[in-house]
């Protein structure tokens, strides 16, 4: 039983040597999103993390494998949509992204679970979910007048 636990000890120790890199990538002010201050508090608060180079990492994104997953979500969700390119965002993909939104916020779906288990106040009320879909709608509405 020893010899086990002490292999798992050095297995836990080496792989924190696996270490994939946490970033926040500069931004340029003028690519950001800018939206109501009620949509951008909302924002900020339930998306910024894993939409945007705004993270804030947490003590436990250094610790593997914990870590790989964090990183993983980080960068699977800057993928999808990045607040902080949201002006430099092609029209079309943009257009499918705030479709998205609306889809995965009205069903519950992000801020994913697994985060939510943590950041208790990134929950989206009712309230601000309907707020949400109509920025979200009022920005679909002006893709649709530049065509």
């Amino acid at each position: 039983m020893r010899k086990i636990l002490a292999i798992f000890v050095l297995l836990l120790i080496l792989i924190q040597l696996i270490r994939p890199e946490r970033t926040n990538p500069a931004t340029e002010p003028k690519e950001t999103l800018h939206a109501d201050p009620d949509v951008m508090k909302i924002l900020k608060r339930s998306c910024y993390d894993c939409h945007s180079n705004e993270t804030k990492w947490p003590w436990y994104s250094n610790i593997a494998p914990l870590s790989w997953s964090i990183i993983s979500h980080v960068n699977d969700g800057r993928k999808a949509l990045n607040f902080s390119h949201y002006v430099t965002i092609d029209p079309k993909i943009k257009e499918k992204r705030l479709k998205r939104l609306i889809k995965t916020t009205r069903n519950g779906m992000m801020p994913l679970p697994s985060y939510l288990w943590i950041h208790k106040d990134a929950l989206v009320s009712s309230a601000e979910k309907e707020r949400l879909e109509k920025w979200a709608n009022s920005e679909l509405k002006k893709l649709h007048s530049e065509k």
